[in-house]
């Protein structure tokens, strides 16, 4: 379960947090698990 926020900044942190978050291509995540895996 999500623990909910009460106070309003921490939200607004959040939005802007998931806001900016660099949207990766599937590629690049596929790229990123391999060298995980490899080493």
């Amino acid at each position: 379960m999500r623990k909910i926020t009460k106070n309003p900044d921490e939200k607004i942190i959040k939005d802007i947090k998931r806001a900016t978050r660099k949207p990766y291509s599937s590629e690049e995540k596929m790229r990123r698990v391999l060298d995980g895996l490899t080493g």
